[in-house]
């Protein structure tokens, strides 16, 4: 237990600015929903989701890699970092050069001609938070979780108040005064572009704080290791790609499957954006779990009991996540303040994206077997037969059920995954996972959800009571089950 709870503090270290950092970003989904129309918030969403497959094709999954492949021995002179560091730098250099090169005719594809600064700006933020990742990904290895921590904290803390000041201050001043000097930096034709602002701002400062990392680039770049590490790493690029067309596909198609014109469409995108938020606690933790699990499984790999402590990892995993989708699900008439009242309308996906999370957290987990065991190519796979069921679903179902087909879509692609997973790790990589206990906690979270559900309709108490006690009930099941393992190896 004592090595669980070395793992939980490093998550927690790196949740402090996942969930801190994050929750004060979080804090911008009201502010961008009752500042902006759902149409104007769709806009913003399509961007992100456009980011999300960039982040993996300009890091190439050398982040991974150089875990595989770093020199433990010298930390000083670690040429896999270099190596990694050299070959992202100039990826996105020949990136971004093409993106000014065809600025113009990209942004009239994606019928942002008015605004093709939106483009050029939001290429830079990809280009910094690309090469970034490869010193964060130092950071992590050699334990440095607090640093990692502050920096990600000031980025979101430099995000929100750069928001604030552009879309609140800046606003009102100019409509009370426009001929004031909030003239000369506001411009209210920007619009959403405000958003892309305060976060290149915030990216740039971030990439300065890591500049120190940066002396790495020093130690050379060797092409024999770069050739291993682009074996290994090619794979997960897939694995990435495939990731993010499951995680913000939908996203993308939104606005091009919705059968209603434009207007309507990009409207029934931020909706559904605006609701995906609400599961934010559930990718939060999976977050600051994947950032702390992923070091720690490969650094546990050679110790006796790795594989018993796997298993428990990941049914402390799912305690916790059910936890958290019961958090959000029970109390829900209280999240939903968090998005303008316009917004609510979607709220009946946020439990199915709860529990899509909740398996992908799962997947994460059960992924070890492949990168352990150097079967990347074959965790490809895996990501690409769930990256096609999700590109399925989604054309199938948004023209039917609009985003709660994609919600769906998104639930059963992370859980075939995660069953997938399982039934080939026990072939590569056999560890004895507790798939009964897990699964019973699963259902009991479902169960009590539902419950909640049907005793609000027949019952005179507080909703908040009956949540309460539904909570409780929880924690009781769990105190029954775990209590005493935990305190005996306490």
């Amino acid at each position: 237990m004592g090595i669980i709870k070395k793992l939980a503090s490093q998550t927690a270290i790196y949740g402090v600015s996942s969930i801190f950092g994050r929750f004060l970003n979080y804090l911008l989904v009201p502010l961008y929903t009752y500042y902006f129309s759902t149409a104007e918030y769709g806009v913003v969403s399509e961007f992100y989701a456009y980011a999300g497959f960039f982040s993996v094709l300009l890091l190439f999954g050398f982040e991974t890699g150089y875990f595989r492949f770093r020199n433990k021995e010298q930390p000083d002179r670690d040429v896999a970092y270099s190596t990694a560091l050299i070959f992202v730098v100039l990826v996105n250099l020949v990136f971004f050069l093409c993106i000014l090169a065809i600025n113009p005719r990209l942004s009239a594809a994606l019928n942002y001609a008015d605004h093709p600064e939106y483009v050029r700006w939001f290429s830079i933020i990809l280009v910094l938070d690309a090469i970034s990742s490869i010193p964060f990904a130092r950071l992590r290895a050699e334990n440095k979780a607090v640093r990692f921590a502050g920096i990600k904290i000031i980025e979101i803390i430099l995000t929100v108040m750069l928001s604030l000041f552009f879309i609140v201050y800046c606003r009102k001043i100019y409509q009370q005064a426009p001929q004031s000097w909030i003239a000369l930096i506001y411009d209210p034709a920007i619009g959403v572009g405000y958003i892309f602002i305060a976060n290149l701002i915030a990216s740039v400062c971030k990439f300065l704080l890591l500049a120190p990392q940066l002396r790495g680039l020093s130690w050379g770049f060797d092409r024999d290791l770069f050739a291993r590490m682009v074996r290994y790493s090619v794979p997960m690029v897939v694995i990435g790609f495939a990731g993010i067309i499951n995680e913000m596909l939908d996203r993308a198609l939104l606005k091009y499957l919705l059968p209603y014109d434009s207007h309507t469409n990009m409207q029934m995108l931020g909706i559904y954006s605006a609701c995906y938020k609400l599961s934010i606690l559930m990718s939060l933790f999976i977050q600051a779990f994947r950032y702390a699990a992923e070091p720690f499984f490969f650094a546990y790999a050679d110790k006796s009991d790795a594989r018993s402590v796997y298993a428990q990892v990941l049914k402390f995993f799912v305690i916790f996540c059910v936890f958290i989708f019961l958090l959000v699900t029970l109390f829900i008439d209280f999240f939903q303040y968090f998005i303008g009242t316009e917004f609510r309308a979607g709220l009946e996906v946020v439990p199915i994206l709860l529990l899509a999370n909740l398996c992908l957290g799962i997947y994460v987990n059960l992924s070890i077997w492949y990168k352990l065991t150097d079967r990347t190519l074959m965790g490809a796979f895996v990501s690409l037969a769930g990256a096609g069921l999700t590109v399925v679903l989604n054309i199938w179902w948004i023209p039917i059920w609009g985003y709660v087909g994609s919600a769906w879509a998104t639930l059963i692609c992370y859980a075939s995954m995660a069953i997938v997973s399982y039934l080939l790790g026990r072939k590569y990589y056999p560890v004895a996972y507790e798939v009964k206990r897990v699964l019973f906690y699963i259902f009991l979270g479902v169960v009590l959800y539902i419950s909640q559900q049907q005793l609000q309709a027949v019952s005179y108490a507080q909703p908040w009571l009956l949540s309460v006690l539904l909570m409780l009930l929880y924690l009781l099941f769990v105190a029954l089950f775990e209590g005493r393992k935990i305190a005996l190896k306490a």
